[in-house]
């Protein structure tokens, strides 16, 4: 038996909260064993319990950009090197044979492998673009500190390989999967129109993800407002909350949503644990991130539902969607041609719901959640045996 020590950046249910505890449900459990901390409670916390799963909640400090001060900065080291002498305490109790750190702003896992000769492997969801010295630092951390680097996309791998770091370390991309059945075309989504005070032929375009500096809410509405105008009958709906301590940015959305002229036809719901109906109910969902998104899990999500996606052309996504196959794509932070490119799918349904189809197709295809469990496990055994 294989013992697993997972760490992980929070306790929500955003993408690599998902994908992780997709990752935990679709382990062999006669051949792993997965234990899981957490710095946070949170819906993910009952999630793994719900499966059966391990589960300790230690407040590790995640590093964010709050601590990028000088106090910041010696409060954060004093408190990685506390809390990670504490988790591999509890490591060693419980016999780990390996620790799965599935994010760049996780670093216990390096100090815990090192105290206990164990090997780590480092999950990257993120393309670090700003601070750049927080880019070098913590693809220096990663070269360093992993015995294995797994990467959520070649968007990632390319970001990652520009430091230089990693010409002896190779990386191994693992697409994210999402469950199929779950994430379908015939979720029941009627409730939403109720809830929402949407008609029943409105067209409903939307975007699901976190409110933060990059995500692209901002853009999003500048591009929906050009389209409501020429559209009465579209409804645009915001889904995501802010992280703890940045609830500013979600009342700046909703200031900004408010002077919208066409306020009334937009939704804006915070954080929801009902997606997959979510997804169902739009026609076109819009990836507007700023900066380069990995590998969205949002937009597997999307697909799976059916739903043809529109974003702007960087990231991950140029590796998820076809385009003009399952979806188009926009000049990056133009929201203009944004609007323009969700037009075109508007005004053609037949090429709207083609594009759907293809995309449930693709993501089965390319993007199953068998495979990525079975690529990960691969992996878990490969590192066990070189150990």
């Amino acid at each position: 038996m294989i013992h697993i020590l997972y760490l992980h950046a929070g306790a929500e249910m955003y993408g690599a909260d998902k994908v992780m505890l997709d990752l935990i449900k679709g382990l062999d459990k006669t051949v792993f064993t997965p234990y899981v901390i957490l710095p946070t409670e949170g819906v993910l916390v009952d999630a793994l319990k719900k499966e059966g799963v391990r589960v300790m909640v230690i407040p590790y400090p995640i590093m964010r950009r709050k601590y990028f001060n000088p106090k910041g900065i010696i409060q954060y080291g004093l408190n990685l090197f506390k809390y990670a002498n504490k988790i591999a305490k509890i490591a060693k109790k419980n016999k780990i044979d390996l620790i799965h750190t599935n994010t760049a702003a996780v670093l216990e896992g390096s100090i815990i492998s090192r105290k206990l000769r164990i090997p780590q492997l480092w999950s990257i969801h993120e393309i670090i673009v700003s601070p750049k010295i927080m880019y070098k630092v913590t693809s220096w951390l990663i070269s360093r500190f992993s015995n294995q680097t797994v990467v959520v996309s070649n968007a990632v791998k390319n970001h990652l390989e520009k430091t230089g770091y990693f010409h002896n370390k190779p990386l191994k991309v693992i697409y994210n999967g999402v469950d199929s059945e779950r994430f379908n075309p015939n979720r029941d989504c009627d409730y939403l129109y109720e809830e929402w005070n949407i008609p029943r032929d409105a067209k409903i375009i939307g975007m699901v993800g976190r409110v933060n500096s990059w995500k692209g809410q901002s853009d999003f509405l500048t591009a929906a407002n050009q389209i409501m105008e020429k559209y009465p009958s579209v409804y645009t709906v915001f889904v995501g909350a802010a992280f703890e301590g940045e609830e500013w940015r979600e009342k700046e959305l909703n200031d900004k949503i408010a002077a919208s002229p066409y306020a009334e036809r937009i939704i804006n719901m915070g954080y929801r644990t009902d997606g997959e109906a979510i997804y169902a109910l739009f026609d076109i969902f819009v990836l507007p991130s700023t900066n380069p998104d990995p590998l969205p899990t949002v937009v597997l999500e999307a697909m799976a539902t059916g739903k043809p996606v529109v974003a702007y052309r960087h990231g991950g996504v140029c590796e998820m969607v076809k385009e003009d196959y399952n979806g188009l794509f926009a000049d990056v932070c133009n929201p203009a041609d944004l609007a323009d490119k969700i037009e075109l799918l508007l005004s053609d349904e037949a090429r709207r719901i083609e594009m759907g189809e293809h995309a449930r197709k693709r993501l089965l295809e390319q993007f199953s959640i068998n495979a990525y469990v079975r690529n990960f496990s691969d992996v878990y055994q490969k590192l066990i045996e070189e150990k």
